[in-house]
């Protein structure tokens, strides 16, 4: 399966507006009753997917002074398919100046023999806000996890922010203490526009400024509310 989603927001007299909505299952675009000058959008996964093999893309473009948030609304569940090769998912954000952009997925769970690749990429001008998280569930309950390599390219003014790729589903690396300490949930937030903190961490999570601006924001825990109710934790200060 192949599929190619599209959604444009503008700021028009103070609101944003969406000038465009395109929808192809399994991505389907759902708006949300506007209450405020900013845009929700509600991600929903029409169709099983990814299953190995398909490939999804995903286009956000967010005008200047726009404020946008697309979520979803249930899990992903990455699945082996009928041939042995790897499933794709592309996001691709353009935030323009003084425009604001939340990506919200819910977790993503790795299942056995599954075996996908997720990029996403993110261009946001100087001061643009953009923040997302993604959250990494390593196979269902008793379930030992297929692969999954997640690789994050964010551009900011130009200038490149975070280069990131992480790899899971090696049942030697993800015990190791290096990688996931044999913890089955890896949470990682991403900000920029609401300015650098200092370095911190604890007992299974991190949070490092990065140089050219933003917060990156890690956790690990045996559980998706343990996980997220950490990360949510560092976040919110």
């Amino acid at each position: 399966m192949k599929a190619h989603a599209r959604l444009v927001a503008a700021c028009d007299d103070g609101r944003t507006v969406l000038r465009e909505l395109k929808s192809m299952a399994p991505l389907t675009l759902v708006p949300r009753r506007q209450r405020g000058r900013g845009a929700v959008v509600h991600l929903v996964n029409s169709a099983t997917a990814p299953l190995g093999g398909d490939e999804l893309r995903l286009e956000i473009h967010v005008g200047a002074g726009a404020e946008l948030k697309l979520s979803g609304v249930a899990a992903t569940l990455a699945l082996p398919g009928l041939r042995d090769v790897p499933s794709l998912s592309t996001v691709e954000v353009v935030v323009e100046p003084g425009g604001s952009f939340a990506y919200l997925p819910e977790p993503t769970v790795v299942t056995a023999r599954a075996d996908h690749v997720a990029v996403l990429r993110a261009d946001l001008a100087s001061d643009a806000r953009f923040h997302t998280r993604e959250v990494l569930v390593l196979g269902r309950e008793g379930e030992r996890p297929g692969r999954l390599s997640s690789t994050v390219h964010v551009t900011c003014g130009g200038v490149p922010a975070l280069r990131q790729t992480q790899t899971v589903g090696d049942a030697i690396l993800d015990a190791s203490l290096a990688v996931l300490a044999g913890h089955r949930v890896l949470v990682t937030e991403i900000e920029f526009g609401r300015g650098c903190g200092p370095a911190e961490s604890g007992p299974w999570w991190s949070r490092t400024p990065l140089a050219a601006g933003g917060m990156l924001t890690t956790a690990l825990a045996p559980d998706v509310v343990t996980a997220t109710a950490l990360d949510r934790s560092r976040t919110s200060r």
